[in-house]
């Protein structure tokens, strides 16, 4: 390109170590983004995506520091750059769409005085700004944009919250808009349609996007050319279809091969009959609203689990999946219904009798972080179930929690270590052996791989494949990632306002959809279309 809008160029940036030295994170990465082009900057967690974005923006933290190189935004070198004159481009020149809508909106701020402080920092007159935000949030496909200007974020869902970011980042028509990880916490529907804004934004302002993903399929479905990253060096760049047709680099291939989007659904048999571990009859759970008007989170939910199989149930955020869950693992009374877990009904147990049972069915949370102490040692959070339901003698239990440590591929090292200490793979490991522990029959998943990067979540679903074969565990599997769902389970429900809609084997249910709900969180899928052709390569 001979102009392009964003050209970096050697950039080497480092952090201060604890030693006093400093460790270099970003090594002599070079790249260029053209008007209305969209490249995606792809890798893991520490690969140095967020550094070379907040290189861009001026905003790297505290102690870090650019070595060497250029980064040029529209032919003016920024590194040279004050904050003062950086102040000045941010937002006006280049903006950010961060990646969590929840922690980047002020609470105790309306949402169009959040949008309006960007006007305002460049000199919008305040006559002006109230018409130019109601304007921008109908363009981010807001409803009653003029209600939404006075209400606060906890209002809205987190889509619409997303979408008031896009607002305030294209404010001011910048010429690049760096997206972090702009999808990553919202459901496959919602994700598409911020995606698809920011697309429509894009060709029709000739904006360039710096998408920052760790998901190869988001980028392989929205981006022109990928970037991939690796400790902070380049494995290899091109054109999407040349990188995902034929990747270079080892570590583009691993890329390639971890990202569910990409995979066959699993085909195995399904026992015809048998042992039963989960049945679930005609459940409902409705909650009492304001004025005493019941709101119904589930209607009518049916289905039934064999013994050493994978079921998962789907669907957008309020789609009822969280409170059938709660009920199935007792944490909730349901309305009406049956849930049978290995022969004993649980809906009426009460008090000691449901304590004791909860030893058969365990669970396993979406965010390790907030699921483990964080003043325990590891082996204090795995053996916590043993003090509780089946104390032993000291010797026997810390025999017991190497053998599980050991079964979900942790060193015995970690035992003396704190969460903080460990990667959010190793916590995930942690977490699911303080669940193995007391050999449950089932197990619920709750969106246990959705905050992991693809490389360490497909290490976890190889893990949970290879304990459910070795142990004959059974698995709840609640997640809005059909991708993640289509490559291990076997049967699936998907819910849609609290409703089922669908039930059946995955690869039946994924290759002939019975209903339009199915049928359009299967289109929603990144990268599905590019599936296929990757599969028969």
């Amino acid at each position: 390109m001979n102009d392009p809008v964003l050209a970096i160029r050697n950039l080497s940036v480092s952090y201060a170590a604890t030693d006093g030295g400093r460790t270099r994170v970003l090594h002599d990465l070079s790249l260029s983004i053209g008007a209305g082009e969209v490249v995606a900057l792809v890798g893991e967690s520490g690969s140095g995506k967020t550094t070379t974005a907040q290189s861009v923006i001026g905003l790297l933290a505290e102690g870090a520091w650019i070595e060497s190189g250029s980064i040029r935004l529209l032919g003016q070198e920024l590194t040279t750059l004050r904050d003062a004159a950086l102040n000045g481009i941010r937002g006006r020149v280049v903006s950010l769409i961060p990646q969590d809508p929840g922690a980047s909106l002020n609470p105790v701020r309306t949402i169009g005085g959040q949008v309006a402080e960007v006007l305002a920092a460049h000199g919008v007159p305040r006559a002006l700004r109230r018409e130019r935000v109601i304007e921008l949030l109908g363009r981010v496909g807001l409803n009653e944009p003029e209600r939404r200007f006075d209400q606060y974020p906890h209002v809205l869902s987190g889509g619409m919250k997303q979408r008031v970011l896009i607002a305030i980042a294209i404010a001011l028509e910048p010429a690049l808009i760096i997206a972090d990880e702009p999808t990553s916490a919202l459901d496959v529907t919602v994700q598409r349609r911020i995606l698809d804004l920011i697309d429509d934004l894009r060709r029709k302002t000739g904006t360039a996007v710096l998408l920052v993903t760790h998901d190869l399929a988001v980028a392989a479905d929205r981006a022109d050319r990928i970037v991939v990253l690796k400790s902070g060096r380049v494995q290899e760049q091109g054109v999407v279809a040349d990188v995902l047709r034929a990747p270079s680099s080892a570590y583009a291939r691993q890329l390639l091969a971890d990202a569910p989007a990409f995979a066959a659904a699993r085909v195995r048999p399904v026992p015809l009959g048998g042992n039963t571990a989960v049945r679930v009859e005609d459940l409902r759970v409705e909650f009492v609203q304001r004025r005493a008007v019941a709101f119904r989170a589930v209607d009518g939910l049916s289905f039934s689990v064999p013994r050493g199989t994978t079921h998962a149930i789907v669907g957008e955020s309020g789609s009822g999946k969280t409170s059938a869950m709660r009920a199935i693992v007792g944490l909730a009374r349901p309305t009406s219904g049956r849930i049978v877990i290995g022969g004993q009904e649980i809906t009426a147990k009460r008090g000691e009798d449901l304590r004791q049972f909860r030893r058969q069915i365990q669970l396993v949370y979406q965010n390790p972080w907030g699921s483990l102490d964080p003043r325990q040692t590891v082996g204090q959070i795995i053996a916590e179930p043993l003090t509780n339901f089946e104390p032993v003698a000291k010797a026997e239990r810390e025999a017991r929690v190497r053998a599980i440590l050991d079964r979900v591929a942790l060193p015995p090292e970690v035992l003396d270590r704190r969460p903080a200490a460990l990667s959010g793979g190793q916590r995930q490991r942690v977490a699911i052996a303080r669940a193995l522990i007391l050999n449950p029959q089932v197990v619920v998943l709750d969106e246990a791989v959705s905050a992991l990067d693809v490389t360490v979540q497909a290490q976890i679903l190889r893990l949970l494949d290879d304990l459910q074969r070795d142990l004959g565990l059974t698995y709840l599997f609640v997640s809005h990632d059909l991708s993640v769902v289509r490559a291990i389970a076997d049967t699936v429900t998907v819910l849609h306002k609290g409703q089922p809609v669908e039930t059946g084997p995955v690869a039946q249910v994924f290759a002939y959809p019975a209903s339009e709900h199915t049928r359009a969180l299967i289109d929603a899928i990144p990268g599905a279309k590019r599936a296929p052709a990757l599969q028969g390569a």
